[in-house]
């Protein structure tokens, strides 16, 4: 096997962020794939202080929630979100966990990509936490939140551009 016919590389490349979903809502079982893969990201010390929020259309907190960002539209097209956030007591590191974080919703958006799913990251929508923790009845003083994942069967392909490799290295190797 190849490099380029390894499915997981396969993966990493064509995953996109995916903003526009059709009607049709993300099945429980495929909900629990997707956690389960952030569930298994790396983590220093092996704390694992992410927690995770499923949020689905018709909830209302999924309305609370689009106010919270300028995103609105995707939060409000979108199946279900995700709510990644860190426990605070459970955080022995920040930037460790922060960048742990960042590992368990890369795992998730890549099993979103392998479920045939569509997913895009939202992270504008942590800026204000106290209002988006809010929206879904967590506190701030308990919890950081990381991101929003906004997912559902996808409604458009996303966009394939990336700088050259050349364009980020420092030096040459």
């Amino acid at each position: 096997m190849t490099h380029s016919d390894n499915p997981v590389i396969a993966a990493l490349r064509e995953r996109r962020s995916i903003r526009k979903y059709t009607d049709k809502p993300v099945s429980r079982e495929d909900l629990t794939t997707i956690l389960e893969a952030g569930r298994w990201a790396p983590s220093g010390l092996n704390n694992q202080p992410w927690r995770f929020m499923v949020i689905a259309k018709g909830d209302p907190r999924h309305e609370k929630l689009a106010e919270c960002t300028k995103y609105a539209h995707i939060v409000r097209n979108s199946a279900a979100c995700i709510a990644v956030v860190l426990e605070k007591e459970a955080m022995y590191s920040e930037m460790k966990d922060h960048q742990g974080a960042g590992a368990c919703i890369q795992n998730m958006l890549l099993a979103i990509h392998a479920l045939g799913l569509g997913g895009v990251w939202l992270g504008q929508i942590v800026n204000d936490q106290a209002a988006s923790l809010g929206a879904i009845g967590l506190d701030e003083k308990e919890y950081e939140l990381q991101a929003v994942i906004a997912l559902g069967h996808p409604a458009q392909d996303g966009s394939p551009k990336r700088k050259e490799l050349s364009e980020l290295m420092l030096e040459t190797f």
